[in-house]
């Protein structure tokens, strides 16, 4: 029996030893390949400490009159994408939990057509729209709206496949309508994850529009790309503080309403 437990113990630690090296030589393999170097970041660190000290700050806060429009845009962009995803979300989940699907074949689908949505990044989604509908916050509220739709639904869906189906069957045991089981036994217990999913979306939203906002998009990540292009970095640092400031307020805000709610 000891013999058998030090054979175990022997195996386990080659195979951790086995792995060590290699995640090592995989490292060092990527680190060649990609030429990264810790003397390379060295040599830039004093370049970067230069710009930021001199280049980037202080924000230029004479500027912000031209950022107020964009960052409300980022804003309205943001919240209109989270509530349309969330709706039609909805709507998908319900066909694509196994608990309120209709078919295995319609659950499949959705769940694999959301998975499409979902895998393509928020930017990639915002530079084939900009082709198709140029410039502006068409483009960043669409692209918002694609990859809420992939998000959500299977969250949602989750959701619904651990609703207590004791209940549903209670419900529908005193004879009552479909829409009166959604109503009564499945949407009581949907809706707490509907909110608290919902609401994480539009902190992620926050973040996602500066991103597809510098190819497009519109809000303060076009202001963030036009600063860089035309080097006024003062109003660039000024545009970052304003997108740092709406993520805190909107995750400050999301919270309380959470607490209130759920």
């Amino acid at each position: 029996m000891e013999d058998r437990l030090k054979e175990l113990q022997q195996r386990k630690k080659l195979q951790a030893w086995t792995i060590a090296a290699c995640i090592l030589a995989l490292t060092v393999w990527s680190a060649v390949e990609t030429n990264f170097s810790i003397g390379a970041l060295s040599e830039g660190g004093s370049e970067i400490v230069r710009f930021i000290l001199f280049d980037f700050l202080p924000p230029d806060f004479t500027t912000i009159g031209n950022l107020i429009g964009p960052a409300l845009d980022t804003i309205y962009i943001s919240f209109v994408a989270m509530v349309v995803g969330a709706f039609l979300s909805m709507l998908l989940a319900f066909l694509a939990a196994g608990t309120t699907s209709p078919h295995r074949l319609v659950q499949v689908a959705v769940r694999a057509f959301c998975s499409v949505m979902r895998n393509i990044p928020t930017l990639i989604w915002a530079i084939l729209l900009v082709f198709a509908y140029g410039l502006g916050t068409t483009v960043g509220c669409m692209a918002l709206i694609i990859t809420s739709i992939g998000t959500l639904t299977r969250a949602y869906a989750e959701v619904l496949e651990e609703i207590d189906m004791k209940q549903v069957e209670a419900i529908r045991a005193t004879g009552a309508s479909t829409m009166q089981v959604l109503g009564q036994a499945v949407m009581p217990q949907f809706m707490p994850g509907f909110i608290g999913w919902s609401l994480y979306k539009l902190e992620l939203n926050i973040r996602a529009s500066t991103i597809i906002g510098m190819v497009g998009g519109g809000g303060l990540g076009f202001a963030i790309q036009k600063g860089i292009k035309l080097f006024q970095y003062k109003e660039v640092s000024l545009a970052i503080l304003m997108v740092i400031v709406i993520i805190f307020v909107t995750e400050w805000t999301t919270s309380k309403i959470r607490e209130r709610i759920l």
